[in-house]
């Protein structure tokens, strides 16, 4: 057994079919399907199963593909830090953040920048639970979040808390200071993720605690799509106060609640079992000498 067939092996898996992992692979079928026997025929174990025109792991399949998946990342790891030995900091950072976070970024590149001209970044956008699933995927290296979030896969840095307020438009009837009751009778546009808790069970815990059901009129995963249903009157937003640092406020008014605080909580994370480059390692030293931020396996 060898590399070469742990990536073959584990492109058949991930494609499910002989002809497309083939494609990915640049190689023709047949002795793609010659390395995935000779792999059988070494480990004594059937590996695949054809189902239709499909290919299923078995159980020792099962083992074997997530071994294969760590032996693999342990060597691409392994290889870029070879590299940068010799090379220094250069290369493509591939970062992720919600767009409720992405002040912290602009700046921030800038200033990396010019410190390492030779990295280049490639900037992932989602929510929370869907940079978690790029951070799985190694598509990217770091994401930055709104928590709650399943973190048992991750380590993170805490960025300092972020309160709420309140977006309407320049039109509508609202004072710069509102108690939470004013919502009561207030349509509301809330942000909701494609999937988990997040921002909207946060609010919506809060109105319930201060005695009243809030009349959300409409939900999204879109801090400017939201921005732009508050700008048109179809109602209020409620968005962390540091998302507005990234968005025009064009024919909009913010108002603070002056009789309690809906804070949000957000970090920058990264997989756990993975070594960082050194790029993503020096940009992730940028939040911690800013905030003197505790990182958290």
């Amino acid at each position: 057994m060898d590399i070469k067939q742990l990536r073959y092996f584990s492109t058949i898996a991930e494609e499910g079919q002989i002809t497309r992992a083939a494609k990915k692979l640049h190689m023709a079928q047949p002795p793609l399907s010659y390395q995935l026997k000779s792999l059988e025929d070494e480990l004594g174990v059937l590996l695949m199963e054809r189902n239709g025109k499909n290919m299923e792991l078995t159980e020792a399949g099962e083992i074997l593909y997530r071994r294969a998946k760590e032996l693999l990342h342990q060597l691409d790891d392994t290889i870029t830090e070879v590299k940068e030995v010799g090379q220094g900091i250069k290369g493509i950072l591939s970062i992720g953040s919600v767009k409720t976070c992405f002040a912290y970024i602009p700046e921030r590149i800038r200033q990396f920048r010019e410190q390492y001209p030779k990295v280049r970044f490639r900037l992932y956008e989602g929510d929370s639970f869907r940079l978690a699933q790029n951070l799985r995927n190694r598509e990217i290296e770091l994401a930055i979040v709104r928590l709650p979030l399943d973190l048992h896969d991750f380590s993170l840095l805490m960025l300092p808390a972020d309160h709420f307020v309140v977006i309407s438009s320049k039109h509508w009837p609202v004072s710069p200071k509102m108690r939470i009751q004013e919502l009561k009778h207030i349509p509301l546009i809330l942000l909701h993720r494609v999937s988990g808790v997040g921002l909207y069970e946060l609010v919506i815990d809060t109105c319930r605690k201060h005695g009243f059901e809030p009349n959300v009129v409409c939900q999204g995963p879109d801090a400017a799509m939201l921005l732009s249903l508050a700008r048109a009157g179809v109602g209020v937003a409620l968005l962390p106060k540091s998302t507005l640092c990234s968005f025009p406020l064009t024919d909009l008014k913010i108002s603070e609640f002056e009789d309690c605080k809906i804070e949000s909580e957000s970090a920058v994370i990264w997989l756990k079992n993975r070594r960082l480059s050194k790029a993503a390692r020096q940009f992730l030293q940028t939040f911690e000498y800013e905030y003197m931020a505790p990182v958290f396996e």
